[in-house]
């Protein structure tokens, strides 16, 4: 089965049967930390995390900034690319307003409602999607976001990385796979979509226990996880990480491994599960490596082009 000529259910599929249109996403910051840099678990974050939390290409919140000018400047940006891009086109974007730097719903309720509400009461905004970590889901919250779900809908983005208990103990993750599953049990009791964050090529991981975590979020619940995002691992400038691949501690997937994982990681998801990234970017002014991932084209084309060369689809049978 081909979505829109590609072998998987990508994100723009998706929205364009939902919505009949193209969505663009908008990448927001909500002004929170983390209980991996605050103190509460520990001071320095996971290991590979630069200082912008994981939201170093989101718009910033300051005290004059709040979320609508964020969308604003935001769309601001996107309207730019539109216009220089003459195969998209420019009528009527709709837009994914994003919370995405450090943890999303670390916060008081009072200030996640306030923060939430305007976003999802945007009038161009269709979707509100939030990044965080699943020990940070208290039942308040989670009624916040099911009340919000039923104005617009709602997607909770979790960030699992690994099912691998040793190499969660090395990330510094700081919460047991127990409590992601928990997670994703409660979210989906409030009918809101649960999008995984998976990264690909940590230390000490095996080409199989890679895709032993991909097929873990097929069947994790009674329906699995109903998006993913796949993630290369970036060696960020200034992280722990960093230091640990500085001293050969560690080497990096080649683009040709990358890609061939990405294929068989997607064979083993569902054909319902969304594709929302295949790649992911560092900064530039920040990426010590794999230098190749900076080449966003070529990834992408590589990729495509492995699909092709192994007729391979989303939802094939496949073991790893």
């Amino acid at each position: 089965m081909l979505w829109n000529d590609k072998p998987y259910h990508s994100l723009d599929y998706e929205m364009k049967q939902i919505f009949g249109r193209k969505i663009y996403r908008l990448a927001l910051d909500g002004g929170m930390t983390c209980p991996n840099r605050d103190g509460t678990l520990g001071n320095r974050g996971c290991i590979f995390c630069s200082e912008g939390g994981s939201g170093d290409f989101a718009q910033k919140l300051s005290s004059d900034f709040s979320v609508t000018k964020q969308i604003e400047s935001a769309k601001s940006f996107v309207e730019k690319k539109i216009k220089g891009s003459s195969h998209i086109k420019a009528a009527d974007p709709g837009y994914i307003a994003y919370f995405q730097s450090f943890t999303n719903t670390y916060g008081p309720l009072p200030y996640l409602e306030r923060l939430f509400t305007e976003a999802i009461s945007h009038p161009d905004v269709v979707v509100l999607s939030v990044a965080t970590r699943p020990d940070c889901l208290p039942p308040e919250t989670l009624s916040l976001l099911s009340r919000l779900n039923r104005i617009k809908p709602v997607w909770v983005e979790l960030g699992l990385q690994t099912i691998h208990e040793e190499t969660a103990r090395y990330i510094r993750r700081g919460y047991p796979l127990s409590v992601f599953q928990t997670a994703v049990n409660q979210l989906h009791q409030e009918n809101i979509p649960v999008i995984a964050h998976v990264i690909l090529g940590l230390p000490g991981e095996s080409r199989s226990m890679m895709l032993d975590t991909v097929n873990y979020l097929a069947h994790t619940g009674e329906r699995g996880i109903d998006g993913i995002k796949l993630q290369l691992l970036h060696v960020l400038k200034g992280t722990d990480l960093a230091f640990d691949y500085e001293k050969g501690l560690f080497s990096v997937l080649s683009l040709e491994e990358y890609a061939d994982l990405v294929v068989d990681s997607i064979r083993l998801l569902p054909p319902e599960t969304v594709i929302h990234r295949i790649s992911g970017d560092g900064p530039k002014n920040l990426l010590l490596a794999p230098e190749w991932s900076g080449n966003k084209r070529l990834v992408l084309n590589t990729i495509s082009k492995r699909f092709r060369e192994r007729k391979a689809f989303q939802g094939e049978t496949y073991a790893p």
